[in-house]
C-alpha cells in the first residue's frame, strides 16, 4: 500500500522538520511565532544565570583561536545535558558565555538552579582527562545568578529570536563579572536566596554589599560553594 508508506513518510519529515526547528531557534521562539506569544512585550518572574569560561583570552593566546573555539563549542555541547536535567532552558551563547534561565515558582525551592551549576562541575570533572588529552587542560568557570522580573519579546525579522530586557539580566551579566573580584566561582544575589532553600550541603557566604559596575545601587551578595 504506497498511500501508508508515503503518509509515513510525510508523518517522519513533519516531524524531524519540527524537532529540527526546535534545536536551531529554540521552543519558546518557535511557540512565539505560532501563538504570538512574545510579540508584543512580556514581563515573566525569572532565574537567570550568566555562566562563562574562565580566562578565555589567556586560552585564546595559548591555544589559539581556532583551537579555543574547539574547546568552547565542546563546553557548551557537555554541559547541555546538566542544564536541561535541572530544568533549565538556554537562552543564548554569548562567545564563551551561556545564558540559562528558569522560571521562578515554587519548584525552584530546592535551589535547582544553584544544584545545575555543580552538576555541570561534575560533568567536567567525569570529562576532565578528555579535555587534557585535547586541548592540554580543563577549562574553568564562573557563574552569577539572579531572580526578577524580565521583559521577553520577539526582535528581529529576517533573524528572528527572543530578547530579554531588564535589571535582573543586567545585575546577573554584572554578577557573574564580579566573581573575578571576589575570588568566587558562583555568586548569587540575595533577591534569588529569598525565593529558595539550597540543599544542607551547599554553604552560602555572605559577602555584604557589592558595588557592581555601570549600577549606583549596591546589592546584597554570597558566595556559594559545596561544603567539603
Amino acid at each position: 500500500m504506497p498511500w501508508i508508506v508515503a503518509i509515513g513518510l510525510t508523518i517522519s519529515l513533519l516531524v524531524g522538520i519540527v524537532t529540527e526547528t526546535v534545536r536551531l531557534i529554540g521552543g519558546p521562539l518557535l511557540a512565539s511565532i505560532v501563538l504570538g506569544t512574545y510579540q508584543r512585550p512580556v514581563r515573566e518572574q525569572l532565574i537567570v544565570m550568566f555562566l562563562d569560561l574562565a580566562d578565555s583570552t589567556s586560552l585564546a593566546e595559548k591555544l589559539g583561536e581556532l583551537r579555543v573555539h574547539d574547546l568552547i563549542t565542546r563546553f557548551f555541547f557537555d554541559i547541555d545535558g546538566p542544564i536541561s536535567d535541572y530544568g533549565g532552558a538556554v537562552h543564548a551563547y554569548v562567545g564563551d558565555e551561556v545564558i540559562v534561565t528558569w522560571p521562578l515558582d515554587e519548584k525552584m525551592s530546592g535551589g535547582r538552579c544553584i544544584d545545575c551549576f555543580f552538576a555541570i562541575a561534575d560533568a567536567m570533572a567525569e570529562k576532565a582527562d578528555s579535555y587534557r588529552q585535547e586541548f592540554g587542560m580543563v577549562p574553568g568557570f564562573r557563574a552569577g545568578l539572579h531572580a526578577g522580573s524580565v521583559v521577553i519579546s520577539e526582535c528581529g525579522s529576517s533573524r528572528r529570536q527572543l530578547a530579554y530586557f531588564g535589571d535582573t539580566v543586567n545585575v546577573t551579566a554584572r554578577l557573574q563579572e564580579y566573581c573575578k573580584e571576589a575570588g568566587r566561582n558562583l555568586l548569587v544575589s540575595a533577591d534569588l536566596l529569598a525565593h529558595m532553600r539550597p540543599n544542607p550541603d551547599i554553604l552560602v557566604e555572605p559577602l555584604g554589599q557589592a558595588q557592581l559596575r555601570g549600577r549606583a545601587a549596591a546589592i546584597e551578595v554570597f558566595a556559594v560553594q559545596r561544603r567539603a
